[in-house]
């Protein structure tokens, strides 16, 4: 089944204004590859850590972590995580140093078939401005 996804940007070290990206993927699909996707929207390079988390706020100190270091990322599905726990959200933390920090929230809308002919996952809206992962210096 394909789900929507919001993936709303909430920090990061060079953001200059307010972005979000609505996203169309498989509800099997993995941690990992909700990154990817994320990456290929952002136009990031994948040449830092990251992770996923579930808490209450994005500061929140009591986490759930799917990282490389328990290797949940690899593993955890969607459709697994789904639904959280009352109160609780997913965030993605990409690249330690930036803390580019991301609010994930899933649309709830009924899941809907595959379109054939259509390959997922994919951005299929963006609001605001695309941060700039390594912006230039002058």
């Amino acid at each position: 089944m394909i789900w929507i996804l919001k993936a709303e940007l909430l920090f990061g070290m060079y953001a200059e204004e307010a972005w979000e990206g609505t996203i169309e993927i498989e509800s099997s699909s993995t941690l990992e590859d909700l990154h990817f996707v994320l990456l290929d929207s952002l136009n990031f390079d994948n040449d830092h850590m990251y992770e996923f988390y579930v808490s209450r706020t994005d500061r929140s100190h009591k986490r759930i972590r799917y990282d490389d270091e328990n290797g949940l990322v690899y593993e955890k599905t969607l459709e697994e995580l789904y639904p959280l726990e009352k109160n609780n959200k997913l965030f993605y933390l990409f690249d330690y140093g930036d803390s580019w920090t991301f609010k994930i929230t899933k649309n709830r809308k009924k899941p809907q078939d595959p379109v054939q002919g259509i390959e997922y996952p994919r951005l299929i809206e963006e609001v605001g401005t695309k941060p700039v992962q390594y912006p230039s210096w002058e």
